[in-house]
């Protein structure tokens, strides 16, 4: 399974948090897919599946209350690993924030791309233990709060 991109947007539509993996696009090139990816997400009604076809890839994208998490994939891969995927990221999220939500990734948005890159390297899933997963997170914490 590799991984395209992993995006965070609120209903407004508003991208929170976006990480790109192997993808040499220039930054008006993100932004219009990331603008063509949201507003076919936010379009979709909850009675319609969770999978869009966009290009030569696959979007999943799942709603947690305010946010949508949008996963871009290659065509070959399974979309249920994929959903899967999103609920251990919000699991990890809501354990190292304790509830997430939309302004613990604004403030936070540091130690949510640093858990991000705990679960994911250039597109491939590295880690799914949330304790392995936010070990490191706790440290700097514990780090940060000596000093």
């Amino acid at each position: 399974m590799k991984i395209r991109f992993i995006l965070m947007v609120n209903k407004q539509g508003q991208t929170r948090l976006a990480q790109y993996y192997g993808e040499n696009l220039t930054i008006q090139e993100k932004a219009a897919i990331e603008g063509e990816i949201i507003r076919k997400c936010l379009a979709r009604t909850e009675n319609q599946c969770s999978f869009i076809e966009y290009r030569d890839f696959k979007c999943v994208y799942r709603r947690y209350a305010s946010l949508f998490f949008i996963v871009g994939v290659d065509g070959q891969t399974n979309e249920l690993g994929v959903l899967e995927l999103i609920h251990n990221l919000v699991e990890t999220l809501d354990k190292y924030f304790e509830n997430v939500c939309e302004l613990d990734i604004m403030f936070n948005i540091e130690k949510a791309h640093f858990i991000l890159d705990e679960m994911i390297c250039n597109g491939h899933i590295i880690e799914t233990n949330k304790a392995n997963i936010l070990k490191p997170t706790k440290l700097m914490d514990k780090y940060q709060t000596k000093k």
